[in-house]
C-alpha cells in the first residue's frame, strides 16, 4: 500500500506530495540540513564525485527539488543541467537561488512528472536523483523512464535514505526518526504531516540489495549500493 502525506485525502501519492512540497518549500534547505546535521551537504558531495571520471556533458536532475543536487553537479563542468520536479513551490524556491548565485544560465528548472519525463529516448549522459525516488507514486515505472531518456552507456546516480542495521546506531536513528524528526518538522514548517510522512517512506523504501534488484530487473547493468554514514543513505550507482 502506498505511503500517503496526507491520509484523510482522496488524492493520489502525487498529488499529495506535489501539495506536501508546496507547503514546506519555504523551509525545506533549512529543514534538510538541520535533521540531516548537515551531513546531507557531504552526502551530495560524495555522489557527485564518483560521476567525475565520466565527464557527463548533459545531466538530468529528477526530484531537483530547490536544485541542490543540480548545483552540486556542477562541479562536473556540465554544458547543461536540467532540473525537473513537481513541486512549483519547490522549482520556484530553486530559480530565485539560481538566479541569486548566477547558474541560471548553466541550470533549467522544469515542471514535470519523473514517471512521464517530458524528453526524447537516449538524452542525457547521466541521471541523477537525491531523495526523491522513494516519493514516486510507481517506482519501476519512475526508474524505467529515468533508463529510457539515458543515453546508452550513460550512468544513474541516485542518494536515498537506508535504515541502519547495526546496534547501537539502529536504534538511535530509529528513536531520532520517528520522535524527534517529525517534531522539529512540524515546528518549523507548520506541516505536520510532511515530517510524518518522511520516516513512514524511508520505513517503507526497498533499500540496499532490493533497491539494487529492482535496479537490474529494469536492465540497468553494473548496479551497486554504496552505504553511507552508518547506512544512514546510500549512493546507487547503475549503468545503461
Amino acid at each position: 500500500m502506498a505511503v500517503l502525506p496526507y491520509k484523510d485525502q482522496k488524492a493520489g501519492k502525487k498529488e499529495q506530495v506535489a501539495q506536501m512540497f508546496d507547503n514546506i518549500s519555504g523551509k525545506y534547505d533549512l529543514l534538510n540540513h538541520v535533521l540531516s546535521l548537515g551531513i546531507d551537504i557531504y552526502w551530495r558531495k560524495k555522489a557527485i564525485s564518483l560521476l567525475k571520471k565520466e565527464n557527463p556533458k548533459l545531466i538530468l536532475d529528477i526530484a531537483t527539488g530547490t536544485a541542490d543536487f543540480a548545483i552540486e553537479s556542477l562541479a562536473l563542468n556540465p554544458e547543461k543541467v536540467i532540473g525537473v520536479d513537481i513541486s512549483e513551490g519547490m522549482l520556484e524556491i530553486g530559480r530565485k537561488k539560481l538566479k541569486k548565485m548566477g547558474f541560471d544560465q548553466k541550470i533549467e528548472l522544469q515542471t514535470g512528472d519523473s514517471e512521464k519525463l517530458n524528453f526524447e529516448d537516449n538524452t542525457f549522459d547521466a541521471v541523477i536523483a537525491s531523495f526523491g525516488v522513494r516519493n514516486f507514486e510507481n517506482l519501476e515505472k519512475g526508474l524505467a523512464d529515468m533508463f529510457r531518456v539515458l543515453k546508452k552507456g550513460g550512468s544513474l546516480t541516485i542518494i536515498e535514505f537506508s535504515q541502519p542495521e547495526s546496534f547501537p546506531f539502529k536504534q538511535i536513528y530509529q528513536f531520532y526518526f520517528k520522535y524527534i524528526l517529525p517534531q522539529i518538522g512540524k515546528v518549523v514548517s507548520k506541516d505536520q504531516a510532511a515530517y510524518t510522512y518522511l520516516p513512514e517512506s524511508v520505513q517503507a523504501f526497498p533499500y540496499g540489495k532490493k533497491f539494487v534488484d529492482i535496479l537490474t530487473k529494469i536492465g540497468y547493468k553494473e548496479a551497486q549500493c554504496l552505504p553511507l554514514t552508518f547506512g544512514i543513505s546510500s549512493i546507487y550507482k547503475a549503468k545503461k
